[in-house]
């Protein structure tokens, strides 16, 4: 096994966006794809790691940039500045979405027909919304993901099987985001999983959010164990969909 990482730049809506590819070179022909979305800070190393971890699977691996330029953020101030940009227009951040779908579903390594997402934080909502408007993805995975909608899908929209891995005590989702979400994929007859992992707080897959947490403020932390597991579901429902 051989893990091949590259740039890849994209653009939408005249902006012009930085990805990250990983495949592994010892794989011939097409493979599923998998698109990975950052957490608020950004395209960084943590999701080149991520990256080249989905590679390790079997998949190529294209971890997108939804701020542009590959713009990452330095600070929590900066990260969520970063973030609200994207959140306040949908309508950039959808079209965003699509050219990276477009961009890894027309390389040639890829077999088109068996693209999932998955996404962290920011990168959770955003995966979930890719969901929502019925993109043609075979599976979306959100780990400590924000759950608030910006589209209600009618019954039938939601065509990707969908893995919502949420740390149980994570007090950045309220729960009340939890409920209203559960009740729109009911009436949505969307496939959704929802794993709760006992203790664990928002950031849980990540080894740099205890420092994160420390610095800035945040209740954040890593729990190895909710990090593994949710890893394990994860690598599931894509070896069962693909």
């Amino acid at each position: 096994m051989t893990i091949i990482t590259e740039a890849l730049k994209y653009s939408a809506a005249g902006d012009e966006l930085h990805g990250h590819l990983a495949y592994d070179d010892a794989i011939s022909g097409e493979r599923p794809g998998v698109l990975i979305i950052h957490e608020w800070w950004g395209l960084n190393d943590y999701m080149r790691e991520r990256a080249a971890q989905i590679a390790g699977l079997g998949y190529a691996a294209l971890a997108l940039d939804m701020y542009g330029e590959g713009k990452v953020g330095s600070s929590a101030d900066e990260a969520g500045a970063l973030m609200t940009t994207v959140l306040n227009d949908m309508d950039t951040g959808t079209a965003r979405l699509q050219a990276g779908f477009d961009a890894l579903a027309g390389h040639s390594l890829v077999d088109k027909a068996r693209i999932g997402a998955m996404g962290y934080c920011f990168g959770g909502a955003m995966v979930l919304h890719m969901a929502r408007i019925g993109m043609p993805l075979q599976a979306v995975v959100s780990f400590h993901g924000s759950l608030g909608s910006f589209h209600k899908p009618a019954p039938g929209e939601v065509k990707a099987k969908i893995l919502v891995c949420h740390g149980a005590d994570d007090s950045l989702v309220p729960t009340e985001d939890i409920e209203n979400f559960k009740s729109e994929m009911k009436e949505a007859q969307a496939d959704m999983e929802f794993i709760a992992y006992e203790g664990a707080l928002h950031g849980f897959t990540s080894r740099e959010a205890d420092a994160n947490g420390a610095q800035f403020g945040l209740p954040l932390a890593y729990d190895e164990t909710a990090d593994r597991e949710s890893w394990q579901a994860m690598a599931a429902l894509f070896d069962h969909v693909f």
